[in-house]
C-alpha cells in the first residue's frame, strides 16, 4: 500500500526548477570540502512529528489528514511503520530517530509495553533490511505518562525511577537491535516547580546515578553508540537541571560522566534558554562535547518550543559554520525535530516542509564553507587577539606572570589604545556572502 501516491521520490532540480516538490539547492551528491552534502548534512527524519503529530494546540484539536488515521493500536503503528520507509525513500534521508512510544503503543502493564515494542521493532528491522535508511538515535519518553509527573530520574518516588530505568534499559536493547549510531537522555520531567517540596541535591545525585547505571549497562550489552544530552529550559517543568549546554557540562563533569556523554542540541531551545543556536553549538564545540543537532526554529514572537522547520538561513549558515569547525557532527545528525503548522495538514505538506529544511541547510553548508575557505572571520578574529601572540599577552596565555608582573607592566603604560569589533560590517559581509551564493545558484 502507498500512504503518499501523489509524492514522487524527490529529486535535486536545482534553483531554476518550478518544481515544488524538488531539491533546489540540496544535492546530496555535490562535494563540498571533500565530502558530500550527504555525508556531512547527515539529515534524519523524526518520527514523532512527522507520523504522530496530529496538529493539535492548547486551544484546538487536531487537523492532520493522514492516511492511517482510520486505524488504531497495533494496526494504526504498523502502517506508521509503512508509511515511514515510504517517506524516507522518497524524501532521501540516511536516517530517522524515535521515541519508543512513537513506533508502538504503551500497553496496561511495562510486559505489555515490552511486547508491542519487540513487534513493531522486529517489523522495523525488516523493512531496514531492504532500505538505505538507519536509525540515528532513539529515546524514551519519560515525560508523557501521568506517573512522569514528578520526573522520572529524578522523581521522588523510587518505584518511579525503577519504571524509567526499565524504559532505558529497553531502549539500550532496542537501539543495539537497530544499529542506532547515538542514544538520546532529553530530561523532559527532569526539573522542579518549586524548592518548597524539592531535595534538589538528591534528585541531582539521583539523575547521576541513572546515568552511571546506563553506561554500565551499555557496556554490559556491547551497546557502542554516542550518549547524548540533549539540553532544554523550563519547559515543561519551570527550573529544568538541562538548562543549557553550560549547565549540562557542570552536572557531567561533578558527576564524572564527561567522558561518556556529548550534547544533542536543538536551536529552539538554545533561544528558550535565551542563547543563539551558534552560542550553543560553539559551547559544546570548544569543549569537544559537540555530538548532534536537533534541526528547527522557534518563533521569537511567541515563547514556547514551537518546533518550526528551520528556514532561517542566516541561522543555518552560522550553524553549518561551527559543525564545519568541528569536522562534521561524528556518529550524529541533522534530526528535524520540527513539525508543519497546525494549517500545513496535507500529507504532501511533510514533504514541503522537510524540502525547506533540507535545502536551507544546504545553503547554510556552502556558504559557510566559502567563509572558512576564505578565512574572512578568522582572520578578523585572529587579529583582533593579536596581543596575546606576543609580549605580556603571550606570557597570559604561556601561564608566565602574575599580579606583581601585570601590575608593573600596567604601570608603564600610556593611554590604551582598542580595536573597533567592526559587528555590523562582519554581518554584511556573512550577508554578501548569502547573497552571492544566491546569486551563483541562478547561474
Amino acid at each position: 500500500m502507498s500512504y503518499f501516491n501523489n509524492v514522487s521520490n524527490i529529486k535535486y532540480e536545482g534553483s531554476s526548477s518550478s518544481n515544488p516538490l524538488s531539491f533546489k539547492h540540496y544535492n546530496p551528491e555535490e562535494v563540498i570540502g571533500g565530502k558530500t552534502m550527504e555525508e556531512t548534512l547527515r539529515f534524519a527524519v523524526a518520527y514523532w512529528h512527522t507520523f504522530q503529530a496530529d496538529g493539535s494546540d492548547p486551544f484546538g484539536v487536531g487537523t492532520m489528514l493522514r492516511p492511517w488515521d482510520h486505524l488504531t493500536g497495533m494496526d494504526k503503528a504498523k502502517a506508521r511503520v509503512e508509511a515511514a520507509f515510504e517517506f524516507f525513500e522518497k524524501i532521501n534521508v540516511p536516517y530517522f530517530c524515535f521515541h519508543e512510544v512513537d513506533i508502538a503503543p504503551e500497553g496496561r502493564t511495562l510486559a505489555e509495553t515490552y511486547k508491542n515494542l519487540d513487534e513493531i521493532v522486529a517489523m522495523i528491522q525488516e523493512y531496514m533490511k531492504t532500505s538505505q535508511v538507519k536509525l540515528l538515535w532513539n529515546t524514551a519518553n519519560n515525560f508523557t505518562n501521568p506517573r512522569w509527573l514528578h520526573g522520572a530520574a529524578t522523581a521522588p518516588n523510587a518505584d518511579v525511577f525503577a519504571y524509567a530505568a526499565a524504559k532505558v534499559k529497553k531502549g539500550l536493547e532496542i537501539g543495539k537491535e537497530l544499529g542506532a549510531e547515538n542514544y538520546v537522555f532529553w530530561g523532559g520531567r527532569e526539573g522542579y516547580e518549586t524548592l518548597l517540596n524539592t531535595d534538589m541535591k538528591l534528585e541531582l545525585d539521583n539523575l547521576a546515578r541513572f546515568f552511571h547505571m546506563a553506561v554500565d549497562y551499555a557496556k554490559e550489552i556491547g551497546f557502542t553508540g554516542q550518549f547524548l544530552i540533549e539540553p532544554k529550559p523550563k519547559e515543561p517543568t519551570k527550573h529544568q537541571y538541562d538548562f543549557d549546554v553550560a549547565t549540562g557540562l557542570a552536572f557531567l563533569q561533578k558527576y564524572d560522566l564527561a567522558d561518556h556523554f556529548k550534547f544533542n542540541i536543538e536551536a529552539n531551545h538554545a533561544t528558550l534558554a535565551g542563547h543563539t543556536f551558534e552560542h550553543e553549538l560553539r559551547t559544546a564545540r570548544i569543549n569537544g562535547m559537540l555530538g548532534s543537532v536537533d534541526a528547527n526554529q522557534g518563533d521569537m514572537l511567541i515563547g514556547w518550543d514551537t518546533d518550526e522547520f528551520p528556514t532561517d538561513l542566516y541561522s543555518t549558515t552560522l550553524a553549518m559554520y561551527e559543525i564545519l569547525l568541528n569536522d562534521g557532527l561524528g556518529s550524529g545528525g541533522l534530526n528535524f525535530d520540527a513539525k508543519v503548522r497546525r494549517g500545513s495538514f496535507e500529507p504532501e505538506d511533510l514533504f514541503h516542509a522537510h524540502i525547506a529544511g533540507m535545502d536551507a541547510f544546504a545553503v547554510g553548508l556552502k556558504v559557510a564553507h566559502r567563509l572558512l575557505e576564505d578565512r574572512v572571520l578568522e582572520d578578523f578574529i585572529s587579529d583582533r587577539y593579536e596581543s596575546y601572540t606576543t609580549g605580556i599577552g603571550l606570557d597570559i596565555v604561556q601561564g608566565n606572570t602574575d599580579f606583581h608582573k601585570l601590575e608593573q607592566y600596567a604601570l608603564s603604560l600610556g593611554e590604551i589604545k582598542n580595536k573597533s569589533g567592526r559587528q555590523e560590517r562582519l554581518k554584511a559581509i556573512v550577508n554578501q556572502y548569502l547573497l552571492e551564493a544566491q546569486v551563483a545558484s541562478v547561474r
